[in-house]
């Protein structure tokens, strides 16, 4: 909330009824907006319901709950600016936050998706506030979804995928009531990073999604962290016995917050006697996190890739890009880059990849000098993120430009690197709220790249415009976001350990 003047109250009139927000410096808010009913009860694990309209004049003043997660501590740095503090507690979560210029008229609108693994994060972290992106001319949307059992666990006779469903219903809604907002519906960009990222990707090739946004921007994300019904049906059985209950909709329901959660927590350790490998041996999120959208529905009938590669999301156009260290935020606070031995990078890799021993040495193990946990680090952001999202952008048959994002943060002595997340508040323009002592970006991040990263977006979201050539797989033109320069990328040693 800007500080610098008394926020008005301001009014906005959609079918279910009339908001009451707030209104300074020339943004008008209005805070946790139902886009889908209560997810509980009857419909805890049903398709988002609609909105019943209500009588008089809602409060949008207000957040509100989010889905239910917790969020733990992390060595060296606060993460909750990237993923908040857990937020509020309650049955009305289904939610989003809209700020939109005072004066909008047709304006392009950004509609964002956070990330946190499918099972953590909301729309209200303080990274997320679109007051920066309102002041650019965009009605920018931020929205909350299903998480963890709820919305990624493929419970036998419930409908699969209900955080990507929750995501659809909040598309239709934008479609439905953004030009309340002063917002064009027929001109809305998509965006997300990490699991939020990793969902539009999955949305792309979704025959559901068709029509709902025109652009997309998939920060550090890809289609192909995805599993099959039946290799997930195998975490829906651990976590059933886990927790001493018949794996279905009602053991499920019957099983209070606290308890999933720990359960939950226990089955995303790396060695709970679950194998989440397909019939090739791979895992494809190398333990990051369970919950993940599962492929062979109605939601996504088939792989992305697959899909893209036929056609599906050729309409759309793509900015897509990764980070230059995305696995520093795993492995360089928690110091395991430095200390893991080498066997011990071995079995952790070999945890999702059947050759292990391969793609350590394709990255350096062994070498005179070379430490076990810098090869680690650094095959597992290709494999986990950069070489996949070649492999998307590459797949998809439309307009496609991509990123890299390669400022190099002084954070944790120095060494975090342009880690995972690292361009959230660059792309938000909130550097504020990740600088400091334990900040991500450290002290004095540049406040000129950020206003750089956030009006390419905003360039791109308003008509598609992007200031170097698009990315194909021949010519691999990738933009340094940093460096402000295009280079032709060479082919990752990644590529010969991940299916084509």
């Amino acid at each position: 909330m800007d500080r610098e003047q008394p926020a008005a109250s301001t009014t906005a009139r959609i079918p279910t009824g009339i908001l009451a927000g707030t209104r300074a410096a020339g943004i008008r808010r209005f805070l946790g907006v139902p886009y889908a009913a209560p997810p509980v009860g009857r419909n805890r694990f049903a398709v988002p319901q609609p909105v019943e309209p209500w009588e008089g004049v809602r409060d949008a003043t207000r957040r509100g709950p989010s889905a239910p997660h917790k969020v733990g501590e992390f060595p060296q740095l606060d993460v909750k600016s990237l993923v908040g503090d857990g937020g509020e507690r309650g049955d009305d979560y289904l939610t989003l936050n809209v700020w939109a210029p005072e004066d909008a008229s047709g304006a392009p609108v950004m509609v964002f998706i956070h990330g946190g693994g499918y099972v953590t994060g909301n729309k209200d972290a303080p990274v997320h506030d679109g007051s920066a992106f309102a002041r650019a001319g965009v009605v920018c949307i931020a929205i909350n979804y299903r998480l963890g059992i709820e919305g990624f666990l493929p419970i036998p006779g419930i409908p699969t995928n209900l955080g990507l469903r929750d995501m659809l219903a909040a598309l239709r809604w934008v479609q439905d009531n953004v030009a309340a907002f002063g917002g064009d519906p027929g001109n809305v960009t998509v965006f997300g990073e990490s699991a939020g990222a990793m969902a539009i990707a999955n949305l792309l090739g979704s025959p559901l999604a068709k029509g709902l946004f025109r652009r997309a921007i998939v920060q550090s994300g890809h289609g192909a962290m995805v599993r099959e019904i039946p290799v997930a049906r195998r975490l829906v059985a651990k976590l059933a016995k886990l927790l001493r209950i018949p794996a279905t909709a009602e053991g499920f329901a019957s099983v209070p917050f606290d308890k999933a959660w720990a359960a939950m927590e226990k089955v995303s350790k790396p060695w709970p006697g679950i194998d989440l490998r397909d019939a090739r041996g791979h895992e494809p999120v190398f333990g990051i996190s369970r919950f993940i959208p599962v492929v062979g529905d109605d939601v996504l009938p088939e792989p992305t890739l697959r899909a893209l590669e036929k056609g599906a999301g050729a309409e759309v156009e793509l900015l897509i890009g990764t980070n230059a260290d995305e696995m520093n935020l795993y492995f360089v606070p928690t110091r395991v880059r430095d200390r893991i031995p080498g066997f011990l990078a071995r079995w952790v890799v070999g945890k999702s990849h059947p050759d292990a021993r391969g793609v350590l040495r394709a990255y350096g193990l062994g070498a005179p000098g070379r430490k076990a946990g810098v090869a680690m680090t650094e095959a597992m952001t290709d494999l986990v993120f950069r070489w996949p999202a070649r492999q998307f952008a590459a797949a998809h048959r439309g307009a496609t430009h991509m990123y890299e994002f390669d400022w190099h943060s002084p954070a944790c002595g120095g060494q975090l690197g342009a880690a995972h997340a690292m361009e959230m508040p660059f792309v938000f323009n909130t550097l504020a709220a990740a600088t400091g002592p334990l900040g991500i970006c450290g002290e004095a991040p540049p406040q000129d790249l950020a206003d750089r990263i956030q009006a390419l977006w905003v360039g791109f979201a308003r008509d598609g415009s992007l200031p170097w050539p698009e990315f194909d797989g021949d010519s691999r033109r990738v933009h340094l976001l940093h460096a402000d320069r295009t280079i032709v990328e060479p082919v990752m040693p990644a590529a010969a350990f991940l299916p084509a």
